[in-house]
């Protein structure tokens, strides 16, 4: 059965069409800027020459990222800091989300209060620093880790979710069955929580990859700084050559500018790469949140 549009059915459409591409368009620029920028003459992109297509396409931006002990050190300690950290924030959100879950949990309700009450009320950076420092963790790698390994706010909706779509009925039938609440957990709790695991998994492995405020804070061994620490340096030299105008803090300025963009690409391919794979899953969450609406 087709459809027939009225006019104002026509008008709404062509402005809801027009609407997306250019929130479509806004969203993109950013990103199509910084790759051409990254293939273009260092020179040109200084003197504002580059808009959407690459000028004078030159791949020295990226050999020198690759020739970079930092950026090297940096991008291999990302990756480490982000695998772990993920795993250890998946596996703090499950233990802490699926006791509180569960009805005949007792005392559930005050644990959860007291969980909540630390989204509103944190002890300050002062007395956080000297608790890392009586724990001796400044300066390592657990320090990028521990800190932020239970976030509440992904553990109340990990919670809501085994509450909300998981029947009652079928952890009773599986209790009935002799199934241990370790195997609950494990065999049918998290197998069909997948769509929600996954998303909290980005969203943990986007705030490990793009963090840098405990590393400016607690790291001071350059070997040990992810990065994000390593590009803010880069931006920082950029800027202080800016306010130089000797011959020699023009070429470092242009190498800056080089390396500026390069290594903002080379930053973003992990979570692009990362993002398709998981995309199933955010459709799946959206599809099953708008049933159950």
């Amino acid at each position: 059965m087709v459809i027939k549009e009225t006019f104002s059915d026509k008008v709404f459409n062509f402005f809801n069409v027009l609407l997306t591409i250019l929130i479509t368009l806004i969203v993109l620029y950013p990103l199509i800027y910084i790759l051409s920028a990254s293939f273009s003459d260092p020179m040109a992109v200084m003197n504002g020459e580059v808009l959407l297509i690459p000028v004078d396409f030159t791949f020295a931006g990226y050999q020198k990222v690759f020739q970079n002990e930092d950026i090297v050190t940096g991008y291999l300690n990302s990756i480490q800091y982000t695998i772990v950290g993920t795993a250890v924030n998946l596996i703090m959100t499950v233990l802490g989300a699926y006791p509180l879950s569960r009805k005949d949990f007792y005392g559930r309700n005050v644990l959860t209060a007291f969980f909540a009450f630390t989204m509103f009320f944190g002890g300050g950076m002062i007395p956080t620093y000297l608790v890392i420092q009586d724990l001796g963790l400044l300066n390592n790698f657990w320090v990028m880790i521990l800190p932020g390994a239970v976030s509440v706010w992904s553990m109340v909706i990990v919670r809501t979710f085994f509450q909300s779509s998981i029947p009652d009925e079928l952890r009773e039938a599986a209790v009935i069955d002799g199934c241990s609440n370790t195997r609950l957990l494990m065999t049918i709790i998290l197998p069909l929580s997948i769509p929600v695991l996954a998303v909290i998994t980005m969203q943990y492995a986007v705030g490990h990859w793009n963090a840098y405020f405990n590393a400016l804070i607690y790291i001071t061994d350059r070997e040990k700084y992810p990065l994000q620490m390593v590009l803010r340096e880069l931006l920082m030299q950029s800027k202080m050559d800016e306010m130089m105008d000797t011959e020699g803090a023009v070429t470092q300025q242009m190498l800056a500018e080089s390396l500026k963009y390069a290594v903002m690409v080379v930053a973003s391919v992990p979570v692009l790469l990362l993002y398709p794979f998981l995309q199933r899953y955010f459709v799946k969450g959206v599809m099953v949140g708008a049933i159950k609406g």
